[in-house]
């Protein structure tokens, strides 16, 4: 019997999902030591609005020890994004301020605080094609199991019971590791943003 229980997302998960999100949080590998100032700074962007907004395109994965990784996705990520900018960001505004000063000295949280005021919500195009995204994280231990794939797959079938002609992600260009595993899921890549050294590397895959 596997250790493993695949289960969907509820928002009294957040925490245990806030912990994996750092834990990955470096392009994929450990954060922690990068947030110890504030270690919920990428959890509210990249896990907290996803439970409480798309509880249906939500996956946990645990084990005995607890949450050890999670998939999210969203139908209409510019509908998401409204959600997200009427019902989410007010209030990470309200509780922590933008960083004042020299960007150059931020923190990595106080550079997650200020893309909490200052939002990207890009969408690669053709936005027609790919309106839905995902996105995984799973703790060192959950790893080269197939439960990446389980995950990422089990996404894209609610995906397109609903109805979405496709998904798009954004990925570190740092995370090769990661890439490589969305292009063997049949992702392609769409278009890059930012530098070589610190940019986003946007995939697609038409599901229909």
């Amino acid at each position: 019997m596997s250790q493993f229980r695949l289960r969907q997302g509820r928002p009294d998960d957040r925490a245990s999902a806030y912990y994996v999100c750092l834990k990955t949080g470096d392009h994929g590998r450990d954060g922690e030591s990068f947030y110890r100032d504030d270690p919920d700074a990428l959890g509210r962007i990249y896990v907290g609005p996803y439970l409480e907004f798309e509880s249906e395109l939500s996956l946990i994965l645990e084990d005995h020890q607890g949450v050890c990784g999670y998939a999210f996705g969203a139908f209409d990520s510019k509908a998401f994004y409204q959600r997200f900018e009427a019902l989410w960001r007010p209030e990470l505004c309200r509780q922590f301020a933008m960083p004042a000063g020299d960007s150059t000295q931020w923190t990595r949280a106080q550079k997650i605080h200020s893309c909490y005021h200052q939002p990207d919500y890009y969408c690669p195009e053709p936005y027609e094609l790919f309106p839905s995204h995902m996105h995984i994280d799973l703790l060192e231990r959950a790893r080269g199991q197939g439960w990446g794939r389980t995950m990422m797959e089990s996404i894209m079938a609610k995906l397109r019971v609903l109805g979405s002609p496709g998904a798009h992600l954004c990925v570190s260009a740092q995370n090769e590791t990661a890439i490589a595993f969305y292009r063997k899921l049949g992702f392609r890549e769409l278009t890059r943003t930012g530098s070589t050294t610190d940019g986003c590397v946007y995939l697609g895959k038409e599901l229909v």
